[in-house]
């Protein structure tokens, strides 16, 4: 049994639901029907994983919302897997929500087993000890990609050389 898990969906049924079903899997199912205590409550409590709605305004259904919150997890809490939720998905937004750090993607309506799966997954993939130069290449491509390119402003931002940074794309290369 994982410790657990912070839910954040506006709708209440869902968390319910949710609640309900995630009680099996979890220690501690922890629910907001909005995001804005998102940052106090992993302050204050060990998250496993967080299932992120993506629409929280009535009437908005781009996804916005839930990638701002994404962001916002990910700068606090990097460690921490998301996985996003919404029943206005469409494959842009989910390969833009994965390229921002999200550790999966679920449609609604869902499949409680699937769900279940994907969510020890996501713990399961985080908790692996990826090799250090794997570590490496990953946080030197992001640098250069935040940077679109600029390698002064990577190398700045990496706080190397840009010598150092030329042989370090030179190695992945």
């Amino acid at each position: 049994m994982y410790q657990s898990i912070l839910i954040i969906d506006d709708n209440p049924n869902v968390l319910i639901s949710l609640r309900y079903l995630l009680k099996k899997t979890f220690e501690q199912v922890f629910t907001l029907n909005a995001p804005d205590s998102i940052p106090t409550v992993m302050a204050q409590n060990a998250i496993d994983v967080v299932l992120l709605d993506m629409n929280f305004s009535l009437g908005l259904n781009t996804g916005n919302e839930g990638l701002f919150w994404l962001d916002k997890i990910k700068l606090l809490h990097p460690e921490v897997p998301v996985v996003l939720f919404t029943a206005y998905a469409d494959i842009e937004l989910a390969v833009k929500a994965l390229k921002r750090g999200a550790a999966d993607f679920v449609e609604k309506p869902w499949d409680n087993n699937k769900l279940v799966d994907t969510l020890m997954g996501a713990i399961n993939r985080q908790q692996q000890i990826r090799p250090l130069a794997e570590v490496e290449e990953a946080h030197v491509r992001s640098a250069v990609d935040k940077c679109h390119g600029n390698l002064r402003l990577a190398a700045e931002m990496l706080g190397i050389s840009r010598q150092t940074l030329y042989n370090k794309l030179r190695v992945m290369n």
